[in-house]
This record gives C-alpha cells, structure tokens and sequence, in this order.
C-alpha cells in the first residue's frame, strides 16, 4: 500500500530499523544515487579538470597566434613593399663597396684627394683586411703634412668619393719650428670591399674549422 506524505512525516528518524521496509529500500536506493554521483564526480570530472585547463589554455594560445597571423596578412603587401625597398637600399649601399680588383684604384683616388690638397703625404700604409660577413675592412694609416684649411679640404674631398671610406683615430698636432699654421694629422681611413663567393666560403669554412 502507498504511503502518504503524511504517513512520512510520522517516521522516527532517529530509529530507521522499524521504518516500513518501501522506505527503507526507497532510502537505500536514494543514498546509493548521490554516492554514485559524487563518486562519478572525484572520478571523472575532477580527474579530467587538468585536462580542461590545459585545453583551454591551447585555446587561448591558438587565438593569439590566428591573431598574429591575422594581422600579417593584412599588412602583407606593407611588409612586401618595406622588404622591397630594403633590397633597393641595401643593393645602392653594397655597389658603393668596390670589388677585390678595384681596390688599388680606391687606394690611388685616397692618396691623390690628398696630394690634390697641397698636404704631404709621409705615410700612406695600407693595413691587412679584416673580413666581416658579406664584406671586408681595409684600414690605411696616413700622415699629412700641411694647414689646417688643406686639412679640411682633405676630409672633404674624401666624404666626396663615389666609394665609402670613413675617417678614425684622428690626431692634428703642431709640427715644431714651421710655423703656427703647420700641421701634421695622423688618421686612419678605412674603406671596404665586398667579399666574392669564393671567399665567403672560405671563411664560412674557416669559422667552422674553429669550432
């Protein structure tokens, strides 16, 4: 017979034993629902949250990268056009940088620019080279005799050179008992020469040897 809510509402619970026997496998039967579902949680949800986190985290990082990704190819003919004029720079910058052949000219229009000033020439005395990646370093310690106007006539005549060559290490002093207006200036120039093919290999073969 059914029980009625009222018939519930007189079970002694503090005395489960004498309760009627639908009860107490009703009861049972509820109690062993919530464990299996609390057990169903520490088992499997709460083993899996690890799991989840990291899944979200991958999520997230994956966003961030279709973001990145977005935006470059948004901006991909920028980027093609920037790299575009790099190469142009870069091509002006390296035909300023003579060939291996061409170097003893260079070396003639340097000592001549300072000739053509009316400076003594009492040391012109190209330095070994000092190779770089793509091209090599020629140091030239010089020694001019001369004033101080035909000295800055000098560094503009070099400035004015289709190659590059820079100017270190200068020292202008007086040269004793010629007069006031009689200088000498000690100066490193360094010009530069892009390496063949050749020789980037061999020095690319040559850093390897080392390691």
């Amino acid at each position: 017979m059914a029980m009625s809510f009222d018939d519930l509402k007189q079970l002694d619970w503090r005395d489960p034993g004498r309760w009627p026997l639908p009860v107490r496998l009703g009861f049972i039967g509820v109690f062993f629902v919530v464990v299996t579902a609390v057990l169903l949680y520490f088992l499997i949800w709460d083993s899996r949250r690890d799991e989840l986190a990291g899944l979200q985290n991958t999520e997230l990082s994956l966003r961030d990268q279709f973001r990145t990704k977005h935006a470059k190819a948004v901006n991909l003919d920028l980027y093609k056009q920037q790299l575009a004029d790099i190469e142009k720079s870069f091509g002006a910058m390296l035909r300023q940088l003579p060939g291996k052949t061409e170097m003893q000219k260079l070396l003639v229009d340097i000592s001549q620019s300072a000739t053509a000033t009316g400076l003594t020439q009492e040391l012109f005395q190209p330095m070994p080279e000092q190779n770089h990646d793509f091209y090599a370093e020629v140091p030239i310690k010089i020694r001019l005799d001369g004033s101080y106007h035909q000295m800055g006539e000098f560094v503009s005549a070099i400035a004015a050179l289709p190659r590059i060559v820079t100017l270190h290490d200068v020292n202008i002093h007086d040269r004793g008992g010629k007069g006031q207006d009689q200088l000498v200036m000690d100066v490193t120039a360094k010009t530069y020469r892009y390496l063949g093919e050749d020789e980037i290999a061999a020095a690319n073969s040559a850093r390897k040897g080392k390691k």
